[in-house]
């Protein structure tokens, strides 16, 4: 019987307010906002009924708050890796996506297109970003084949690993929303992977929108 590793793909919850439609990336270490503690806890209440074995996270604070209330209730202490931080978006860092429009004339809907292309100024290549998500994958199945994986990161991380693992250029990432706090399961074996379930919210119900 072919080995199975099954990892759980999770991105932070909702980061705070200011931080709404800002490209902060890997350069501004952004909190989560009430909101997303809330999605925290209901992401890991939905979790604890079939924990992970494994937990590896990002080390930048949104993914540590996101990833404390899983922490504390299956016992597990993450293993950071410092190559799941989000890509350096160069000089869209701290910019709205109005801002990006007005300053660049470029829309800040095509990220996936620019950053592949380098079309984003002093922001970090797609080869070097895919470098670095493509030895923590491979840290992350050498370490724990046959396990399950709770993989904890962001949006262009998880996108960035679809992208390795399905063999898709990273701009045809864009297909796959990823939201706060959502889970994506992919069953990764020797011979291929298969994702059976992806970007699902378990505190979407639970967690009203704020207004």
């Amino acid at each position: 019987m072919e080995l199975v590793t099954r990892l759980i793909l999770i991105r932070h919850g909702e980061v705070a307010e200011r931080y709404h439609r800002v490209f902060g990336g890997s350069q501004i270490d952004m909190e989560l906002s009430e909101r997303g503690h809330r999605q925290a806890q209901s992401l890991a209440d939905y979790i604890a009924s079939a924990p992970p074995e494994v937990l590896y996270s990002s080390p930048m604070r949104r993914v540590q708050q996101t990833l404390a209330p899983l922490a504390q209730q299956s016992a597990l202490t993450p293993i950071l890796l410092p190559g799941l931080r989000e890509v350096d978006f160069g000089t869209w860092t701290g910019l709205n996506w109005d801002q990006v429009q007005e300053r660049f004339n470029r829309s800040p809907f095509d990220w996936l297109n620019l950053l592949e292309s380098g079309g984003i100024a002093e922001a970090e290549s797609s080869l070097s970003f895919r470098e670095r998500v493509e030895l923590s994958l491979q840290q992350i199945l050498r370490e724990s084949s046959g396990r399950t994986v709770a993989v904890v990161c962001h949006g262009g991380v998880i996108r960035m690993l679809l992208s390795i693992m399905l063999e898709l250029p990273f701009r045809r990432t864009k297909m796959f929303e990823v939201d706060y706090a959502s889970l994506t399961r992919v069953l990764h074996r020797p011979s291929g992977v298969e994702i059976n379930l992806h970007n699902f919210t378990a505190w979407r119900d639970l967690v009203p929108h704020e207004h």
